[in-house]
């Protein structure tokens, strides 16, 4: 956390209280009465509080509105500009805003005010601003009001203690009113209060607590819904969250194996009771707690769950499960009707495959739902075919996804291009509005904040940086580009050798790079081992530029296929991001080897596991794709015979992950008398490449601490004279 400004202590300038002057008014001066005002009060202390940023835990915009004057204030980052306003529930008339500033004061910024939280009015313009308290007479209306600060008394940010909004309202809640399916075949639209609802919407990926932080710009992209997979006693927080940003959710239950291929948890719906009755108690535990929410939009049993069940079946009893598995989602829908007949149900799966199955099987079923990335324009030649009597709703879809795009050269999913991921995106939304009457709209995936490998394919602003997606998506829901400064532009993305980077060399990245505002581009490069080591994460690389768009970049030393990534920052809150693979192999060594398929032993090797048996000749038979395994005991040694007395000078161990902490290496005339011409207790896993000066007939690793539970694993024990 960023230190706090110093407390200067509130300046003196505050107006004089207004006079309640209709006491004193003499009755035979009271000639005319005057028009009837509503009376003003304090329409914001206490309402949902949202800002740009906030200084750190303790400075969170919610204590700006609480009551407590010089107890308890919000503190933004030290940026220009930076935004602070208030939900106060309704449209209201406004007549004072009042701002109560820490010593980190505003010396320009506007009161506005909107109808929506996304089209902004301006009441009133303050330059020159000195601290303390301003007390600004505004006139108009609006259900939200902020305060754009866009000039900084001093190097910190904007700290108020208090932002109050006076003004008067009729007492008129919010609209509401029950969500229905309404029409008949391939005419069906969504009603929320008996007006059509067409569903623009994101999956929402951020944390709960961080609701209030992101939900203004989700709104600001024209969505009017969020899309979760799970609903607890946790979800409460986001559901106020977007009741006060006017957002709706699509509240999911998570059924078991949800989440499609690789996902856990084999249940059996044919005979389990006690887990389908479980699950219908703890979903109607959330059913009547939210089902009068104003946030929520409809109920969603399910997520992926018949293409998951192959994971756990197959054959006849494969179709079983399926059928049991929808059945029970029709279960849970007429528990659900029966409790909340004021919000629809639906269902998600992965494919169009699994909707003969609700067709079938879940006829209390109001709608469909189906995730769909590159083939969401199939959808309706899917439903056409399948002679559907159900509306559907596109609850994830997008670009493609990894499992429908080509390989590239190095064999691993060939990822799209930001450009291509914008024009998915915009695809996408045309597609579903396309089928007018039958597609009741979409929760587009994905609005998470991840910055991994995951993150980068799939989210609209991995680390807070929005990308081309993120304004594709904005364009499509509120039909316009507007004024926004977008994000600098990667192209033509190229990584040589790309398939022969040498362990702990350099490779070359190169593209081109412009920004469409002309702003300053910065530059970072990471790499991720999803496809080497599983490791997801983005680790920033060591680079060096070499000019005109071309990066020299150090590779890692763990063989494998690795993600290059190119991050271009605008500096204002925007990134391109593109990405090739490299594949990194053991680093070329000079001369011969002598090693090559010559006799190789070792004291023990793993028969059968995985990918073996893994004899030790696996070790010299000159394929980084096999490899020796020993047993996962200490210590442990594998040998090469030469044939004759021969110079050695290096050694290249390419080690497998289950690789040698502390090892030795030794020399030999006659396989009996060994000598040590290198030893180590710091191996790390990495390729080793070892100088020996020394001439020997056998040269033997003597391995005496493992780096991990497993035994020791080489592809690789190269000997080189």
């Amino acid at each position: 956390m960023s230190p706090s400004p110093p407390y200067h202590g509130p300046a003196v300038r505050r107006a004089v209280p207004l006079l309640a002057l209709g006491a004193l008014v003499a009755p035979a001066l009271a000639l005319a009465a005057p028009p009837a005002q509503a009376a003003e009060t304090l329409l914001s202390q206490g309402r949902p509080a949202t800002a740009s940023s906030q200084e750190g835990d303790g400075y969170a915009p919610s204590a700006a509105v609480d009551g407590n004057l010089t107890g308890t204030r919000w503190a933004s980052r030290w940026s220009d500009p930076q935004w602070f306003q208030v939900d106060l529930g309704q449209r209201s008339d406004l007549s004072r805003v009042v701002l109560t500033w820490e010593g980190a004061y505003g010396r320009s910024y506007q009161i506005q005010a909107s109808d929506d939280g996304t089209d902004w009015r301006t009441l009133k313009t303050v330059t020159g601003g000195d601290g303390g308290t301003d007390e600004l007479a505004v006139t108009g209306s609006g259900r939200y009001v902020r305060m754009l600060g866009t000039e900084r008394s001093g190097g910190y940010g904007y700290s108020l203690w208090e932002f109050q909004v006076y003004g008067s309202t009729d007492g008129t809640p919010p609209a509401t009113g029950a969500v229905e399916v309404t029409g008949s075949q391939g005419n069906w639209q969504l009603t929320v209060g008996g007006q059509p609802y067409t569903v623009k919407g994101l999956t929402w990926g951020p944390a709960i607590a961080d609701a209030p932080t992101y939900l203004p710009d989700v709104k600001s992209m024209g969505v009017n819904t969020n899309r979760t997979w799970g609903t607890d006693g946790g979800t409460k927080p986001l559901l106020d969250s977007a009741a006060a940003n006017g957002l709706k959710v699509v509240n999911g239950f998570w059924l078991q194996p949800g989440g499609g291929p690789g996902s856990g948890g084999c249940v059996n719906y044919v005979t389990d009771t006690t887990y389908k009755n479980t699950m219908l108690t703890e979903f109607t535990k959330w059913v009547e707690a939210y089902r009068n929410h104003p946030a929520t939009l409809m109920w969603n049993v399910g997520n992926e769950s018949v293409l998951g069940l192959q994971n756990c079946y197959s054959g006849a009893e494969l179709e079983a499960q399926r059928n049991a598995y929808t059945g029970f989602v029709n279960d849970v829908a007429k528990k659900i009707h029966s409790i909340d007949p004021g919000h629809p149900v639906t269902s998600t799966d992965a494919w169009t495959g699994a909707w003969p199955y609700y067709q079938r099987n879940a006829p209390d079923l109001d709608l469909y739902s189906m995730n769909s990335y590159g083939d969401i324009c199939g959808v309706r030649e899917d439903w056409e075919q399948g002679g559907y009597t159900k509306p559907y709703l596109i609850t994830e879809g997008g670009p493609a996804g990894e499992w429908e795009v080509p390989d590239d050269a190095n064999g691993v999913p060939d990822e799209p291009t930001d450009v291509q991921k914008a024009e998915g995106y915009t695809k996408a939304w045309n597609c579903v509005t396309g089928h007018r009457g039958v597609a009741l709209g979409a929760t587009l995936f994905h609005y998470g904040t991840e910055h991994d490998f995951g993150g980068i394919w799939f989210n609209l602003l991995p680390d807070g940086l929005k990308r081309l997606s993120y304004y594709a998506v904005k364009r499509a829901y509120t039909g316009t580009a507007g004024n926004d400064n977008t994000p600098p532009v990667v192209s033509a993305l190229a990584v040589s050798p790309a398939s022969s980077a040498p362990a702990g060399g350099e490779f070359t990245v190169r593209a081109d790079v412009r920004d469409p505002d002309g702003d300053p581009i910065t530059y970072k490069i990471f790499l991720s081992g999803n496809y080497a080591n599983g490791d997801k994460r983005l680790i920033e690389a060591s680079w060096r530029s070499t000019g005109n768009g071309t990066f020299a970049v150090r590779a890692p030393e763990k063989l494998g296929v690795w993600k290059v990534y190119l991050q271009a920052e605008d500096g204002r809150g925007n990134a391109g991001i593109e990405t090739k693979s490299v594949k990194v192999v053991a680093p070329p060594v000079t001369g011969t080897n002598v090693a090559l398929n010559k006799p190789t032993t070792a004291s023990s090797f793993q028969p059968s596991y995985g990918d073996c048996p893994c004899e030790p000749a696996k070790a010299t038979d000159g394929r980084t794709d096999t490899r020796w395994a020993s047993d996962w005991s200490d210590p442990q040694w594998i040998q090469v015979d030469l044939g004759s007395a021969t110079p050695v000078r290096k050694l290249q161990l390419v080690w497998d992950p289950a690789y040698a902490k502390s090892y030795e290496v030794q020399v030999s005339d006659n396989g009996t008398a060994w000598r040590t011409v290198h030893s180590t207790t710091t191996g790390n896993g990495d390729i080793d490449t070892i100088d020996v000066a020394a001439t020997a007939r056998h040269v033997r690793l003597h391995l005496t601490a493992r780096g991990t539970g497993w035994g020791y694993s080489l592809h690789e024990f190269g000997i080189y004279g």
